[in-house]
């Protein structure tokens, strides 16, 4: 063999050596990697319970400023105690955690809803609350006529399931 094809052959084993060995560094990291991410997933989670009162006052302060449903004023809000946590797809780092709440309205005065029958029944649907990685937050966004799974699979394009909680587990 010519020296130029042994240095042909001698880049290409390092080429595949160095491969091989970055893929056996990837996987030895992958338990690693999973730790970290299960005490941030942790870590948010022991954050959210200890801001929630806050958050869900937040939540009805801005969902009820947003206007929506049109004619009717947020009237009250119950929280569930179950929380599903999904991933952002399109945002990565950013976690969502939702609950179940059932909401009450009252009609508005010249809103035309003052004759609606349904107006004060209550409605089943979803609170969402943001974690950018940081710290949680609410913009008040609710889904009418979706539990929090539902939600998930509803937005699987945009959403991860993650985790859920039930209450009697934290207990």
């Amino acid at each position: 063999m010519q020296f130029e094809q042994w240095q042909v052959i001698h880049a290409a084993v390092t080429v595949v050596v160095a491969v091989v060995a970055a893929a056996g560094v990837a996987i030895a990291m992958r338990p690693l990697r999973l730790a970290r991410a299960g005490e941030k997933l942790a870590r948010a989670q022991r954050d959210f319970h200890r801001q929630r009162e806050r958050l869900e006052a937040k939540f009805i302060e801005k969902a009820a400023a947003s206007g929506k449903p049109r004619g009717l004023r947020w009237f009250d809000v119950d929280f569930a105690d179950d929380v599903t946590y999904a991933r952002d797809r399109k945002k990565p780092g950013r976690l969502k955690a939702l609950v179940a709440v059932e909401v009450r309205f009252e009609a508005i005065e010249g809103g035309g809803m003052e004759h609606v029958e349904a107006v004060p029944d209550v409605r089943a649907a979803t609170a969402e609350f943001l974690h950018d990685g940081d710290r949680w937050s609410t913009d008040g966004r609710v889904y009418f006529n979706l539990a929090p799974a539902a939600t998930v699979k509803h937005f699987e394009r945009e959403l991860e399931f993650v985790a859920e909680e039930h209450a009697a587990e934290r207990a």
